[in-house]
């Protein structure tokens, strides 16, 4: 895989990395022949984010392989280190012209390379690992509600909460109007606790379907990560949700972008008493909260089919539009064995995990329902 960015693209590059820091400790990337994919999701697979830029993003695109008609190499890098090349935004548009990026699959290592003013060329090699496809199943058109509305209306709102708070309640109210909320928790006492809630009118969003009554709360850190992007990309952001427990799909389309980001949501207690769908993955115990997951609408799953666009898009109004090369193959061999897991931590107690169970390599044991007691306690000293 090789590809070039230039001009403000590289920024935009840039901002998209930072994006995805903002959800998971590893980027993955899988060039297709749709383009360039980005991916992250977080220790707890409760947030997945994915940006693909097309082929007419880079002024040079090549999704390579080792032989013809092979599969392109998939690979994760450390986010720390990649993060670290686009630390500086400000610094990019002013100081980097161009950029360039290449898999060397027999080195084990991704290049990038910044080509900057006065003949200044920085390299950067980073090590990475062979991986499967990391994707999400979704489908938007379930989903009962959803808003669209322009970055800046909901960067302005989002502003007037703490850096702090976790999570957000957002709701439909009467006439049409929309509700953020600070999420408190059920047993936290009144008289130590802040609420903060404001509500955009109907004609602060460009579309608004929404069931009446509807509510959904999710996590902030990852939703205020893609609302920078949006913004500082003049990009409206499309909010597509159902009933509480059920993913929040966040969407941002362009002609040579397209972005996705999914949010767990905290369920109602009344969501217990309705029986979860089976879906052919390992299951864990259920907890005694009242948190469960539709893994059927949404779950993340190793897949070797790439994405399908239509043809024909129209030009880009954010990005500037580039020529691609045709793309050629890599002679290179790969050397590196796959590997599929995505190392993680248990979910939050309030945010069960979308994903458990199902980014097991296909045909691999499943999670155990106990942990097996290796060594019992004893109260005597040998």
């Amino acid at each position: 895989m090789k590809c070039v960015v230039t001009g403000s693209n590289v920024k935009a590059l840039g901002r998209a990395v930072h994006s995805l820091s903002r959800v998971g400790d590893e980027l993955y990337l899988e060039p297709t022949a749709s383009g360039l994919s980005l991916r992250a999701v977080n220790s707890s697979r409760s947030a997945f984010a994915s940006f693909l830029f097309a082929p007419l993003f880079f002024q040079l695109y090549e999704a390579g392989g080792p032989q013809p008609h092979a599969e392109p190499l998939r690979c994760k890098v450390l986010m720390k280190s990649f993060l670290s090349i686009f630390r500086s935004l400000p610094s990019l548009e002013k100081t980097v012209w161009k950029c360039l990026v290449w898999l060397k699959p027999r080195a084990g290592r991704l290049v990038v390379q910044l080509h900057c003013k006065y003949g200044v060329t920085k390299t950067h090699n980073l090590a990475f690992q062979e991986c499967e496809r990391l994707q999400a199943v979704f489908d938007t058109q379930r989903c009962a509600s959803s808003l669209r509305a322009p970055a800046r209306v909901l960067a302005e709102a989002v502003v007037h909460f703490s850096p702090t708070l976790a999570e957000v309640t957002l709701g439909a109210g009467p006439g049409g109007k929309i509700s953020l909320r600070n999420y408190v928790e059920d047993e936290a006492e009144p008289s130590k606790t802040m609420v903060t809630e404001l509500w955009l009118a109907e004609d602060e969003f460009q579309t608004v379907a929404v069931a009446p009554g509807s509510h959904i709360t999710f996590c902030l850190k990852e939703f205020r990560g893609l609302l920078s992007f949006a913004e500082a990309s003049n990009l409206p952001l499309t909010i597509h949700y159902d009933a509480p427990g059920r993913p929040v799909i966040f969407t941002l389309d362009d002609a040579v972008l397209e972005v996705h980001l999914v949010l767990a949501t905290l369920s109602d207690p009344e969501s217990s008493l309705q029986p979860t769908p089976a879906n052919g993955v390992s299951h864990l115990p259920a907890p005694s909260d009242d948190f469960a997951d539709d893994l059927e609408s949404y779950m993340i799953a190793m897949e070797t089919s790439g994405y399908e666009e239509g043809s024909g898009v129209p030009p880009s109004p954010t990005f500037p539009l580039r020529t691609p090369r045709p793309a050629e193959s890599d002679p290179e061999e790969e050397e590196e064995e796959e590997e599929g897991a995505v190392p993680g931590t248990p979910p939050h107690k309030k945010f069960r995990s979308l994903f458990f169970g199902s980014v097991l390599t296909p045909g691999g044991p499943g999670p155990a329902p106990t942990q097996e007691v290796l060594a019992e306690d004893s109260d005597g000293e040998y």
